[in-house]
């Protein structure tokens, strides 16, 4: 299973365009004044860092799992989603992004865990019990919110620092957290039916027409954690690493090279090998939570496939 040209960089001029913005994964161009086109590369990140070598069919993966659940979670909360014309493109409405990442783990994992072992017990504002291991539950899931920085790392934030920033409103933060409880409420149980373990998450919002919109992606390997359910309490009490689905592979492989995007740290270079093994994690991950095989769209110019998709999806609507 080979993409001969992972999608790096893009810069799309389609009809009616007004302007563009290129994350680290997302390209989002602005059609009008009402539409988004999401181009999802193959670029990987990890501690805020573009890692150098695309990733082959992680685009595909990401846009197919989120263009499922956006779906899956419509009758709890409005998605920006319209259509996806291309299996890296999403088209959805324009939102005003609000600048905070909901962040909501179940589990003593990840940034978590690093938090706890240096001796924290609250993390944004959240408190974390006394006498848990790496990877057990959370009594409650804890909502642990970062706010969007314009560059560099996202930083952690409490709900008081956010209403005293006047990031939201009181009235909007808590709309933000029981729609963040009720997603992930329902990945969890859909996580469950597929024998995984949804065990953190991240969901952005944005506002259009004074409602709360749920924007960018949603249960996503990149966007969140899953561990496999058999064989987790046997683990867990043999103190033996989790099965996991994410990327935190990535970042703890990163971290075993000494880069953690932090100043002075060289980002360390990724084999093909290991590469292959990232494209393969990715594939297995959409296999298995969306309960279907993943049809690859192998390309030697996947710019101008997209380029056309999109065209042809903005004409129909016309």
């Amino acid at each position: 299973m080979t993409q001969t040209t992972p999608i790096t960089k893009t810069d799309f001029h389609f009809s009616g365009q007004t302007s563009a913005y290129f994350g680290k994964v997302r390209d989002m161009y602005t059609i009008g004044e009402d539409l988004m086109v999401a181009v999802v590369s193959d670029r990987i990140s990890a501690f805020d860092a573009i890692i150098s070598n695309g990733v082959p069919f992680k685009g595909q993966v990401l846009n197919g799992v989120a263009s499922i659940f956006l779906d899956a979670v419509s009758d709890i909360v409005p998605t920006w989603k319209i259509a996806t014309p291309d299996p890296n493109v999403t088209i959805g409405y324009r939102c005003e992004p609000i600048r905070l990442e909901m962040v909501i783990r179940g589990y003593l994992t990840g940034h978590a865990n690093r938090e706890y072992i240096s001796g924290k017990r609250t993390l944004c504002g959240s408190p974390m019990p006394e006498g848990l291991k790496e990877h057990d539950p959370f009594p409650t899931p804890i909502i642990t919110p970062a706010a969007k920085a314009a560059e560099g790392h996202d930083q952690d934030i409490t709900p008081a620092e956010i209403l005293s920033q006047g990031i939201v409103t009181p009235e909007i933060y808590a709309e933000l957290e029981r729609v963040t409880r009720a997603l992930f409420a329902r990945g969890t149980e859909i996580a469950a039916s597929k024998g995984l373990i949804l065990v953190d998450t991240k969901y952005e919002f944005g506002m259009r027409n004074g409602k709360i919109m749920l924007i960018d992606e949603i249960h996503t390997p990149d966007s969140s954690r899953y561990f496999y359910a058999e064989g987790y309490a046997e683990r867990q009490a043999a103190r033996i690493p989790q099965k996991q689905l994410s990327k935190e592979f990535v970042r703890e492989w990163l971290i075993s090279e000494n880069f953690m995007g932090l100043e002075g740290q060289t980002q360390p270079v990724i084999t093909k090998d290991f590469m292959s093994q990232i494209s393969m994690r990715y594939i297995e991950l959409f296999e298995k939570i969306t309960g279907t095989e993943f049809n690859c769209e192998t390309s030697n110019s996947p710019l101008k496939r997209i380029e056309k998709n999109v065209e042809e999806w903005l004409k129909n609507k016309a």
